[in-house]
């Protein structure tokens, strides 16, 4: 799970202490993918970090690839890695004090989300329909007719424009791609939601409370907290 979740928790915990990515390593493992193809090259990884194999998929090209440009870069396996970052992958050390991270301020998780699930169901619904009101097909036409990219490119395979791009080139209809799109970021959605529920001492706000009820929700937290007197 990316997005603001995770900026949130480098924030607090930082993140592990990868080695930047190297050209020449990424070209010879893309080489051999393209020999081998990238299954071969998942059940490489198998043998020098079984976790992290377990834990990406055979045709996540991007995620193989970074794995094993770790292995061969630092001798070290990524999971290793994850585990240094103290959570990564799940479980949670408590940062109510100061953050693992070290940074000079204490770490209050507050999260917003409808109570309801069908609420966010029918916003998500919502969303992308308006999507597609305002160009969304467009866009991503424009995006093919370019001729550089392809489904395999982690911006193409991101919800909504893997579904819209397979319309695009003739696989599905109009109809079905939305209502794939729709269940795709559904899904997306759950999975943010039960990643957010591990985080330690976590404060629950809930949209259809409304934001005055919600930001005196705030406050009475951060006085419980004593943040504020």
């Amino acid at each position: 799970v990316g997005g603001t979740a995770m900026y949130f928790k480098a924030l607090a915990q930082g993140i592990s202490d990868l080695p930047s990515a190297d050209p020449a390593t990424r070209a010879q493992i893309e080489a051999e993918a393209a020999e081998r193809g990238w299954p071969a090259l998942h059940a490489e990884l198998e043998k020098v970090d079984p976790e992290a194999a377990a834990r990406i998929h055979p045709n996540n090209r991007q995620r193989i690839q970074r794995a094993l440009e770790v292995w061969r870069m630092t001798g070290k396996p990524l999971s290793a890695f994850w585990a240094d970052e103290q959570g990564y992958m799940g479980g949670h050390a408590s940062w109510d004090a100061h953050s693992l991270a070290g940074v000079p301020w204490p770490v209050i998780s507050i999260a917003l989300a409808p109570h309801e699930r069908s609420v966010l169901h029918r916003r998500i619904e919502a969303r992308f329909d308006q999507m597609l009101a305002q160009g969304f097909e467009e866009e991503v036409r424009r995006l093919h007719a370019r001729g550089d990219l392809n489904p395999e490119l982690p911006a193409i395979r991101a919800v909504g424009y893997r579904q819209m791009w397979s319309y695009v080139v003739g696989e599905t209809d109009l109809a079905t791609a939305r209502e794939k799109g729709i269940i795709a970021t559904r899904q997306l959605a759950r999975r943010q939601l039960t990643w957010m529920r591990q985080w330690p001492d976590v404060q629950w706000l809930y949209s259809e409370d409304g934001v005055d009820t919600n930001y005196q929700r705030v406050i009475e937290i951060l006085k419980q907290t004593g943040k504020i007197v």
